[in-house]
């Protein structure tokens, strides 16, 4: 009986040390993965575009700490994987991410009603105007993830390849 009470005692020691462990060491743990989660944040291009299947960077850098592909973000390209690669310590999966397309979105002048959608579709501000009138691509800054071309409805936004004429800056005289 006595050996029983014994057992049964340091049974409650052992369970009450592993508790007060877990419970001292789990905001430890939370620091460490979000100070992780900032670091492969920080690598990927800040477009905020959802190309990966995320609405945003952070939400994709979560989720790739907890074990999501790396190779999801195609504005990031093959470099930003296989920084995150190196980062995580991963191996490289069986998808592999292609470069990206050098893209640009361009407005067709003639066919802008100057709705201004395609302002808030743009996640990274690269579209100049205000509403009824003529909207411009800022082509040094879009990153080409598409947004804006479902969001207009006269179809005026395509994607040209970057380094089309049509795309260049405008030459100040």
């Amino acid at each position: 009986m006595i050996a029983a009470l014994a057992l049964g005692g340091i049974g409650v020691l052992v369970a009450l040390a592993l508790w007060l462990a877990r419970h001292l060491l789990a905001p430890l743990a939370a620091t460490n993965a979000d100070t992780l989660v900032d670091a492969v944040d920080a690598l990927l291009p800040q477009t905020q575009c959802g190309q990966c299947g995320h609405p945003g960077c952070r939400p994709y850098a979560e989720a790739v700490v907890a074990g999501a592909p790396l190779d999801r973000c195609p504005p990031g390209g093959p470099d930003t994987a296989a920084a995150l690669r190196e980062l995580l310590g991963r191996e490289a999966g069986r998808d592999t991410l292609a470069e990206p397309e050098a893209v640009v979105a361009r407005i067709d002048a003639a066919r802008c009603i100057g709705c201004a959608l395609c302002l808030d579709a743009c996640p990274v501000d690269a579209i100049a105007g205000a509403s009824k009138y003529l909207h411009a691509v800022l082509p040094e800054h879009c990153t080409g993830c598409e947004l804006c071309v479902p969001a207009c409805p006269v179809d005026c936004i395509d994607m040209a390849m970057r380094d089309h004429p049509a795309n260049a800056p405008a030459a100040h005289v």
